[in-house]
C-alpha cells in the first residue's frame, strides 16, 4: 500500500507531500490543476519513461519517492533479494527518483542505488495504473488472451509453461530443418565458402593466447640492445671491483669480527649475510639472462609476420584467437550437417513430426483449460456489468482455433500456432435484447468499454498481489446511474484495495475516505499546484463546486452535504455485503 507520496520540483508542482490512506481516496480539482502530473510521479516512480520536460522551469533537477508498507508474503520480496535490497524490518520500503537536467535518472530502492530497468520490474508489483486511455485496450483483440489466462491464474499458467517449452523445441527444429532444405546450389556454394574458412583457419594452426605472447617478445626483441646495456650496467654495478657486493661482503666481514659482543649486531650481520645471498644470486640471474640475450632480426621479422597473419583473421572471423577458434567450431558442425543433408533432413522430419504431435497435445490442452475458464470469466464480466447499469447485456468470450495451411495439425485441422497456443480468444458483447453477440471492439461505446474494463480490473483485483489500484478518470463517458455504479464498484473493490482515483463527478467524489483537492496558483513569477487532504466542511464546498460550477451556492452546499450523507449510507450497506461476501 502506498503511505506517502514526495514530489519536488516536478512540472508545476513545486514540493507536495501526500499522505494517503487505505480505501477510497479521491482526488478532484479543475481542469489543468495537475491531477496527472500526480499519476505521472507515480508512473516515474514505477519505472516509466522520464525526460528533462518534467523538471520544473529553473530547477536542475525533480525528484519523487514514495513509502510503500508491503505484506510478510508479497511477491516482490523475492525480487528485492535477489537483487540484494534490504527490506526494513517494519516492512517498509522506499523508491526514489532523481530526474537532472542532464538528463540522468538516477533511481534507488531503500537507499541502495539501482538501474531503471529494476524499477520497471518492482513497480508492476506495487501499483496497478489505468489510464484514462486504457479502455481502449480492450480494442485490441490480442489484449483479450492475457486477461483471459491471468484470470485462470496457477494452473493455467503452468500448463502454458509446460507448452511453451515444446514450442520452443519445435520452432529450433523447425529452424533447422529449413535452414537445410535450402536449394542445393546455396548449400554448394555455402559448404565450398565453409570448406575454404575452416581450412584457412586450420592451416594457420592458432594457439590460445599466441599473440599476447609474441607481442611481448617483439617487444623484447624490438629493444634487445637497451636490453643488453641495462642488464650488463645493472650487472657490473653488483660485481665490478668495489662495486655493491664487494661493498657488501666487507660490511658483512667489519659486523662478523663484533657479533660476539652483542646479540643486536650479531641480528644485524645475519640479516646483511642474507641481503649479500640474495644480492649474489641475483648477480648470477643478471648474467645468465645477459648471456641469453641476441640481436635476432630473422626472428623479429618472422613474429612481425605472424602477428600480421593473426590480424587479418581477426578481421574475418573473430575479434581474437579464441573467437575464432569458436567460429571454427561452429562451421566445422555446420560442414558436417551439409555434408550428411541427407540423412540429417531425416532426423529433423522425425524429430518434428514427434514435436508437432506433443505440442498438438499440448496445446489442445491449454485449449481445453481457457474454453472452461472462459464461460466462468465472461460470467463474472456480465454481473459487473448488470452492476454497473448494463442489465440487458450479454458478454461472452470466444476461444477458437484459426486455420492456417501452414500451422500445427490439431485434431485433424491445421491451425495458426504461436507461443500463446492456438487460441484466438476475443470478447463478445451484446448491449441489447434481441441483437447478436459481436466483438467489443466494433460495437462497444467509450461509456461500455469503460464500465468493461473497470468490470475486469474489480475481478482481476482478486488474484493481483498489488495492493494500490490507481484509476485516472475512470468515469469518461459516462453520468447518472452508470457513475454511481461505478463509484459504488471502486468502494466495493476498496475493501480489498487501496484506490487512488482521479475524477470530475460528484457521484465519485462523494464516496470518498479521503478527498484530496489539486489545486493550481499563479503569481507574476510563478506558477504552483498544491495538494490538500479536505476536511468535512471543505469537502463540502469542493462536492458544491463540482456540482453548480465555479460559483458554490447555498443550493448546491445543502445538495453536497445530502450527497455525502447519501453515499455514507451506501458505503455501510456495501461494506456489510463486502465482510458477508469475504466471510
Amino acid at each position: 500500500m502506498l503511505l506517502e507520496l514526495s514530489i519536488k520540483n516536478l512540472a508545476v508542482i513545486k514540493q507536495a507531500k501526500i499522505s494517503f490512506q487505505k480505501g477510497l481516496n479521491i482526488l478532484t480539482g479543475e481542469t489543468g490543476a495537475g491531477k496527472s502530473i500526480l499519476i505521472d510521479a507515480l508512473g516515474l516512480l514505477t519505472g516509466a519513461r522520464g525526460s528533462t520536460e518534467y523538471i520544473r522551469y529553473g530547477e536542475k533537477k525533480s525528484e519523487i519517492e514514495g513509502l510503500f508498507e508491503i505484506e510478510e508474503n508479497h511477491p516482490v520480496l523475492p525480487l528485492l533479494l535477489e537483487l540484494g535490497i534490504e527490506v526494513f524490518e517494519d516492512d517498509l520500503l522506499i523508491l526514489r527518483r532523481e530526474i537532472t537536467s542532464a538528463g540522468k535518472s538516477i533511481c534507488r530502492i531503500n537507499g541502495q542505488l539501482v538501474p531503471m530497468a529494476v524499477l520497471k520490474e518492482i513497480g508492476p508489483w506495487l501499483v496497478h495504473m489505468h489510464g484514462q486511455h486504457d479502455h481502449q485496450l480492450l480494442m485490441h483483440a490480442d489484449r483479450h488472451l492475457s486477461w483471459l489466462d491471468a484470470f485462470a491464474g496457477r494452473e493455467l499458467a503452468q500448463v502454458k509453461k509446460d507448452y511453451q517449452k515444446f514450442y520452443n523445441e519445435y520452432q529450433t527444429v523447425q529452424a533447422e530443418y529449413e535452414k537445410l532444405s535450402q536449394n542445393e546450389k546455396y548449400l554448394a556454394q555455402r559448404q565450398d565458402m565453409l570448406s575454404f574458412q575452416l581450412q584457412e583457419i586450420s592451416e594457420a594452426n592458432l594457439q590460445l593466447h599466441e599473440d599476447e605472447e609474441l607481442n611481448a617478445e617483439k617487444i623484447r626483441l624490438s629493444n634487445s640492445e637497451r636490453l643488453f646495456k641495462g642488464i650488463d650496467d645493472a650487472y657490473q654495478a653488483l660485481t665490478a671491483e668495489h662495486a655493491s657486493l664487494d661493498w657488501a661482503g666487507l660490511a658483512l666481514s667489519h659486523l662478523e669480527t663484533v657479533s660476539t659482543y652483542d646479540e643486536k649486531i650479531g641480528e644485524m650481520a645475519g640479516a646483511l649475510e642474507t641481503a649479500f645471498y640474495q644480492i649474489e644470486d641475483l648477480a648470477r640471474s643478471l648474467r645468465a639472462y645477459r648471456e641469453q640475450t641476441e640481436f635476432e632480426p630473422h626472428r623479429l621479422e618472422h613474429i612481425e609476420t605472424r602477428l600480421a597473419e593473426i590480424k587479418r583473421l581477426q578481421r574475418k572471423y573473430g575479434k581474437d584467437i579464441e573467437e575464432i577458434l569458436e567460429y571454427a567450431s561452429a562451421i566445422e558442425e555446420e560442414l558436417e550437417m551439409i555434408e550428411n543433408r541427407e540423412q540429417k533432413l531425416e532426423e529433423l522430419m522425425k524429430k518434428r513430426h514427434e514435436l508437432a504431435q506433443d505440442l498438438a497435445l499440448e496445446a489442445m490442452e491449454l485449449s481445453r483449460r481457457r474454453q472452461q475458464t472462459a464461460g466462468e470469466l465472461a460470467g463474472k464480466i456480465e454481473a459487473q456489468l448488470k452492476d454497473l447499469q448494463m442489465e440487458k447485456v450479454r458478454f461472452s468470450i470466444e476461444v477458437k482455433m484459426v486455420e492456417d495451411e501452414d500451422g500445427l495439425e490439431v485434431s485433424g485441422q491445421k491451425v495458426r500456432v504461436n507461443d500463446q497456443g492456438v487460441d484466438h480468444v476475443e470478447f463478445l458483447i451484446s448491449a441489447n435484447p434481441g441483437e447478436p453477440l459481436r466483438p467489443v471492439a466494433k460495437i462497444a461505446s467509450g461509456g461500455e468499454l469503460s464500465r468493461i474494463m473497470l468490470g475486469m480490473k474489480t475481478i482481476l483485483a482478486d488474484v493481483e498481489p498489488v495492493e494500490t489500484f490507481i484509476f485516472d478518470e475512470v468515469d469518461t463517458g459516462v453520468s447518472g446511474r452508470a457513475a454511481q455504479a461505478i463509484a459504488e464498484k471502486l468502494v466495493a473493490i476498496s475493501k480489498q484495495k487501496q484506490i487512488l482515483c482521479i475524477t470530475h463527478l460528484p457521484q465519485m467524489a462523494c464516496m470518498a475516505d479521503a478527498h484530496y483537492l489539486i489545486s493550481k496558483t499563479a503569481t507574476d513569477s510563478e506558477t504552483q499546484t498544491k495538494v490538500q487532504l479536505l476536511g468535512s466542511q471543505e469537502r463540502t464546498c469542493e462536492l458544491a463546486r463540482l456540482l453548480g460550477g465555479v460559483e458554490v451556492t447555498d443550493t448546491t452546499r445543502k445538495h453536497a452535504e445530502e450527497m455525502l450523507s447519501l453515499a455514507e449510507q451506501v458505503k455501510g450497506k456495501i461494506r456489510q455485503k463486502t465482510a458477508i461476501t469475504v466471510g
